[in-house]
């Protein structure tokens, strides 16, 4: 099987450097400065097992890589960019399979608009990309867990192959005729990237608890399929825990990442402004989730620096505007 990891970030570039190690046909696609830094002098991956240089075939478009037709592309741009980056492989490699490996929902649904075979692969994976040509992962034990399936459902010969080489490259990974009800899980967590990004690893349970129950409300008048919280717990036993290494803290996560690199972009409305979406097709008010959406906007809109926002701030603007 020969991978092409599309976004060789946080996580792209940890799913790309482990394949790679383990011996795997993979090369990447990572854009401007990062992908110039890996084309020059590797990527550099560090992990709790050490830290490398790994020369992995790079490229910085689709269009400069020769195509056989056959490939798998782990699609990991963030979901802001799906659109432009599906464009640009469908001009290179229509016949190619697609794996969103991707946060939110929405990707899958753009890939199968271009392409035929389409994979949902859920991502829990702790990765930090905040420099160009570096790549660190805090996770020991596996990598990660990349459960993944056909797109929108059934059995997929690929996905089963793909499994098999995740899981002997480091991850825990298994194929499931279902794989969504694991990325509307995760979308669940996800609803409190926005926190994350504005304030920092500050508690704000009830505000998540909000959240999760607007989400939950989405899901149920929309007759969404979602594992239970207990699954995911299950799911997750004996995979990985997250540890130190000195020199690399460990920082936030995917938007707070995006704040921290200025790319003027988050994924906010792919995460709660799904569930905004979702409410207002089937009648189940979001304010939290809107409130949520428009102070990331706003943030980002005023370049505010990640983590500059007190939780005070972040209540009183939910408030003002909820109300």
């Amino acid at each position: 099987m020969q991978i092409v990891v599309y976004g060789a970030g946080g996580v792209g570039g940890t799913i790309g450097a482990r394949l790679f190690l383990a011996g795997a046909d993979v090369s990447l696609i990572a854009r401007g400065a990062h992908g110039r830094e890996i084309q020059k002098h590797g990527l550099r991956f560090v992990a709790p097992d050490g830290d490398r240089r790994l020369r992995i075939p790079t490229f910085e478009h689709p269009s400069q890589r020769t195509w056989r037709g056959d490939e798998v592309v782990i699609l990991s741009v963030k979901s802001q960019q799906t659109e432009a980056a599906l464009a640009d492989l469908a001009q290179a490699a229509p016949e190619a399979t697609v794996v969103c490996a991707q946060n939110g929902v929405a990707n899958e649904r753009a890939a199968a608009a271009r392409f035929n075979d389409v994979l949902a692969m859920v991502v829990w994976l702790p990765g930090v990309h905040l420099e160009p040509g570096v790549v660190v992962t805090h996770a020991e034990g596996r990598g990660g867990v990349l459960d993944c399936g056909r797109y929108p459902g059934g059995y997929s010969a690929q996905a089963v192959a793909l499994a098999q080489l995740l899981e002997q490259a480091g991850f825990s990974c298994r194929a499931d005729e279902q794989a969504l009800r694991w990325k509307y899980a995760k979308l669940l967590s996800n609803l409190g990237n926005g926190v994350d990004a504005l304030c920092g690893p500050e508690p704000a349970r009830e505000l998540m608890r909000a959240m999760r129950r607007e989400a939950l409300a989405c899901y149920a008048a929309a007759g969404v399929p979602c594992a239970s919280r207990e699954d995911v717990q299950t799911r997750h036993r004996d995979t990985y825990r997250m540890v130190d290494i000195p020199g690399f803290p460990r920082g936030g996560g995917s938007t707070w990442q995006s704040l921290s690199r200025g790319t003027g972009n988050v994924e906010t409305d792919y995460l709660n402004g799904e569930i905004v979406a979702l409410g207002r097709a089937h009648g189940v008010s979001t304010p939290v989730n809107a409130a949520m959406q428009a102070a990331v906007a706003q943030a980002l809109a005023n370049g505010d620096a990640a983590g500059s926002w007190s939780l005070e701030k972040l209540d009183g603007f939910l408030a003002r505007y909820a109300g």
